[in-house]
């Protein structure tokens, strides 16, 4: 019998999108990254934007040149450019997505490039889903591939026990159909970076 070489886990990093206090997004990117564990094909990661504290951003030069001459941007680079796929979440802010979450995506350019973006949105009675609209274009842009499959949670604080996320089984079914086209995706979208195509 032929063993099957083992493919390395690919890294996919959950981006919390909203700072302000008292943030339910947190608890929901928790719940979110700690379901990725349950694929094999990735390495899971967080990312708070509140705990990574970019500023509005300060380069002097376009990120396109990718000449950092801060230490923030440069570690920022670092953790985008190591991951293979992402997972914005996001609240809805007036119709949009919040300002950091529109900040991070700026700071950067070559790093985001050809690798796939989902979106976990939660709110209202909107659940957040034209914030992932117009992030969906703002990817597009960066050259990254926003997929089909989302999580929407309307009325997120009914779902909020003790500061956890409590998930429904919609919201676990969704979850589970983001991530397994990621992991798709991101395999192919991984040998198109490497020209293995």
């Amino acid at each position: 019998m032929t063993l099957q070489p083992s493919v390395a886990p690919m890294t996919l990093t959950t981006v919390v999108a909203s700072t302000r206090p008292g943030r339910v997004g947190r608890s929901v990117a928790d719940w979110f990254a700690l379901r990725a564990t349950e694929y094999d094909q990735f390495e899971s990661h967080t990312v708070d934007l509140y705990e990574l504290a970019l500023p509005f951003f300060d380069e002097p030069h376009p990120p396109a040149l990718r000449q950092y001459t801060k230490s923030h941007t440069r570690e920022w680079s670092r953790i985008v450019d190591a991951s293979d796929a992402f997972v914005f979440v996001t609240p809805e802010y007036n119709g949009g997505f919040p300002a950091p979450l529109k900040n991070a995506w700026d700071y950067l350019v070559v790093e985001w490039q050809h690798k796939p973006a989902a979106f976990v949105s939660y709110g209202g009675v909107s659940a957040g889903t034209r914030a992932v609209q117009m992030g969906k274009q703002v990817v597009a842009n960066l050259r990254m591939l926003p997929i089909g499959a989302t999580v929407s949670i309307p009325f997120v604080n009914e779902l909020v026990e003790g500061g956890d996320f409590r998930p429904g089984k919609i919201h676990e079914a969704a979850a589970g159909q983001v991530l397994d086209e990621l992991a798709r995706t991101a395999r192919v979208m991984g040998r198109l970076r490497s020209g293995r195509y």
